[in-house]
């Protein structure tokens, strides 16, 4: 609690009270052995659940993600050969700057514990750690938050329902390439670099106008790591109705974030590839190509239009 007794709803002052605090706990070492029952309960093979999808839409999940502590460790190993680069990298969705440890961390299969002694000494990396613990702090003592603004005052918000726009959304079909990029990659893949969901998550709810909540169901149903306390306050960060949300009315620029952290188009080009062959001060704005590609929609919403219609909505009331 902070000096007046109430939960922190700023990161900075939360994450200063955290490091005044002890360092967490060393990890228990594993079990030598496991005892097991004396008889085995019946059950099914299971094979006989019929838990894989049909159609099998999950082919691209097999090919990035091997589940469990094994495939968990793996990544922990990898990232820390690289961890030097951690502050420099996290932010290109073009290299392989960030661990990817999310989905192994929601699960279970590595514990944050684990990761703090492991990588300790990379602030940067343990400061994304702290991020996780205050979206926990937030839904704990917020619980209305997974399906309310924290901020009451944004329950006057003029949201607009466009469904069509929703969907070209949810179908990396907007015309801008790094959101597109990003919305492809979720569904291919199950997860999307962080710089990426900052990005695709204003689009949604600043460039179109449409319900926070929207963007936070289809991440929950998409996301491999999907936490709820993540989810819940990345959205309402984004939507600028939840903690830590200052300055709220910031709008990122899809073509200016892909050109400062995707600037050849390698990330783009690798999920996009209807602009395999737009050249690289294109590749983010392909529309003022001399040639645009034919088969890569234009921007759904004008990027100067949107902000303004924004920002006025974010004046209308008492935000």
């Amino acid at each position: 609690m902070n000096a007046n007794g109430r939960p922190y709803q700023v990161f900075t002052a939360f994450w200063r009270a955290c490091q005044a605090m002890p360092e967490p706990g060393v990890p228990l070492p594993a079990p030598e052995c496991i005892p097991a029952p004396e008889r085995w309960p019946e059950s099914l093979a299971i094979e006989e659940l019929g838990l894989d999808p049909i159609p099998d839409w999950a082919g691209g999940l097999r090919e990035v993600w091997t589940p469990g502590e094994a495939g968990a460790m793996r990544l922990l190993r990898e990232f820390l050969a690289r961890a030097d680069g951690y502050a420099d990298e996290r932010d290109r969705p073009d290299r392989a700057g960030t661990s990817r440890l999310s989905p192994h961390l929601h699960f279970g299969e590595v514990s944050a514990r684990q990761v703090w002694h492991a990588a300790r000494g990379v602030e940067p990396y343990l400061r994304q750690l702290g991020w996780r613990e205050f979206s926990a702090h937030l839904l704990h003592h917020f619980p209305h938050t997974a399906t309310e603004p924290l901020r009451p005052e944004f329950r006057a918000f003029p949201w607009r329902m466009d469904a069509a726009a929703l969907r070209a959304w949810t179908r990396g079909r907007t015309g801008y390439p790094l959101v597109d990029a990003g919305m492809r990659e979720l569904w291919h893949t199950g997860w999307m670099h962080n710089r990426v969901r900052m990005v695709a998550a204003s689009f949604l709810v600043k460039h179109l106008m449409i319900p926070w909540q929207e963007g936070a169901a289809w991440f929950w149903d998409t996301l491999v790591d999907a936490d709820l306390a993540n989810n819940t306050m990345g959205w309402q960060w984004c939507a600028g109705c939840g903690a830590d949300a200052a300055p709220y009315f910031r709008i990122f620029n899809p073509v200016l974030q892909g050109e400062k952290f995707d600037p050849e188009g390698a990330y783009v080009r690798r999920w996009v590839p209807e602009l395999a062959d737009v050249p690289a001060r294109f590749v983010h704005k392909p529309w003022l190509a001399p040639e645009p590609p034919r088969e890569y929609p234009a921007p759904i919403v004008d990027h100067d239009f949107a902000r303004l219609r924004a920002l006025a909505a974010y004046r209308s009331g008492t935000l």
